[in-house]
């Protein structure tokens, strides 16, 4: 099978440049202008069997135009929400190098995961990813094509996993938002197929 994995349209702390987490900021108007477009490109270029998002709303309004456009039903799974990234929450750039300047200088130099006050945990959050995952994959057996509406944090952590990435090394990609990024998850080994195209967002 096939996953389509789409990062949800640009929210209103996108535009902002917030650090999102499991906050809930809504699409802006730009954001739902590129979940159309994402819409029409899966219309065109594939055959979905269903339409999973997270709970987010971000990520739910994504993938509620999207399943419109399919006439696909959406299934909501709290389990892709994004990461919490606990005290960052809500801050801008500036904000995280003024409040948390040391944890700022360590982006910036550390190929590993920093510690943040009050964060989830990247292996609670890898777990309920996986089995996120798993449940999707079991329920659509064969060489069903399905659409899975998420964030970037989800999708970066899941294909390091998937390919043997250690979960606490900072992942080597990034996704824009109305992204699309194919993963074949089953077979003799996992494969990545395509990362962060975003070739429909040209008519932006």
């Amino acid at each position: 099978m096939r996953l389509i994995f789409v990062r949800h349209g640009e929210s209103v702390w996108n535009h902002e440049g917030r650090v999102q987490g499991i906050a809930d900021p809504p699409l802006s108007e730009r954001g739902r202008a590129q979940a159309a477009l994402v819409a029409e490109r899966l219309a065109r270029e594939f055959s979905p069997a269903a339409v999973y998002v997270s709970a987010l709303q971000r990520a739910t309004e994504t993938g509620r135009i999207i399943a419109a456009r399919l006439g696909l039903p959406l299934h909501v799974d709290a389990r892709l929400n994004e990461y919490d990234i606990g005290a960052l929450t809500g801050l801008t750039d500036a904000e995280v190098a003024e409040q948390y300047p040391e944890i700022r200088a360590k982006w910036e130099m550390d190929v590993q995961w920093v510690p943040i006050p009050g964060e989830e945990g990247l292996y609670r959050f890898l777990d309920r990813i996986t089995r996120a995952m798993e449940d999707i994959i079991a329920a659509h057996p064969g060489d069903a094509e399905v659409v899975v509406v998420t964030h970037g944090g989800v999708m970066a952590l899941y294909l390091g996993d998937l390919i043997g990435l250690n979960p606490r090394q900072r992942m080597p990609w990034r996704f824009d938002n109305a992204s699309i990024s194919i993963v074949e998850p089953e077979g003799v080994r996992p494969r990545i197929v395509r990362l962060n195209d975003t070739a429909h967002m040209r008519r932006e």
